[in-house]
């Protein structure tokens, strides 16, 4: 069965930081692989690119075929007339840093991911869910019997009120009465802010442990859907 690789971060992390991994077109059923620029390119949001192993993995009806400036146009966009500056500032990234340049960066980002990801683990009220060791994005829940007072909601909220976009995601159905926490690591996290919101972090944890009472819950939500 052919397989498509959804890699919008790890298709950017890999090939420089994990290259002894075989994730790509050197594994037989591989046929497609896609991903995008926001995260890990170093792009802002509206560029993402799909490569097939052959012509004949790409399915027909995906191509449109338009009349344009006189001769047979295919083109896989959604909509054919589209802004280009997303894709020339993906160029230019890719010919102003290549690989040694996009390898010091997502190092440095997987750096930061591992300093934050040890402090946050280092917390009483938290589990690691992972290090980021893998790419640089880890996650954390609360430890299991920890408090009845608060949840990583409350937590998100509080990271908020001090300027931290931190989300509480709820884990699909099967794993329904789990929240965890993600942070995403990308260029222009330093250490210096990493060592900011990790501080941050043990302020506001410590504030919830000091609660008498349960925070209430009701209408409380993360801001964020899958």
């Amino acid at each position: 069965m052919p397989i498509h690789v959804d890699g919008a971060s790890g298709a950017m992390i890999a090939p420089f930081l994990q290259q002894e991994i075989e994730w790509d077109f050197r594994l037989e059923r591989v046929h497609s692989i896609s991903t995008s620029g926001h995260k890990y390119g170093l792009v802002y949001p509206g560029v993402g690119w799909v490569v097939w192993r052959t012509l004949d993995a790409l399915p027909e009806e995906l191509v449109f075929r338009v009349s344009y400036l006189g001769g047979d146009m295919p083109t896989l966009a959604l909509n054919f007339s589209r802004p280009g500056a997303q894709v020339l500032l993906q160029y230019y990234q890719f010919l102003r840093l290549g690989r040694e340049g996009y390898t010091a960066i997502q190092q440095e980002c997987q750096d930061v991911a591992r300093f934050l990801a040890e402090g946050v683990g280092q917390i009483g009220a938290f589990d690691l869910w992972n290090d980021g060791s893998d790419i640089p994005v880890f996650a954390w829940r609360l430890k299991a019997g920890h408090t009845e007072n608060w949840n990583l909601y409350h937590l998100s909220d509080r990271l908020r009120m001090k300027g931290w976009l931190v989300p509480a995601y709820p884990m699909p159905d099967d794993l329904a009465d789990l929240t965890v926490q993600r942070v995403v690591v990308r260029n222009g996290v330093s250490r210096g802010l990493a060592e900011d919101l990790l501080a941050d972090i043990r302020t506001e944890t410590q504030w919830l442990d000091g609660l008498t009472s349960p925070m209430p819950v009701e209408g409380l939500r993360s801001g964020f859907h899958h």
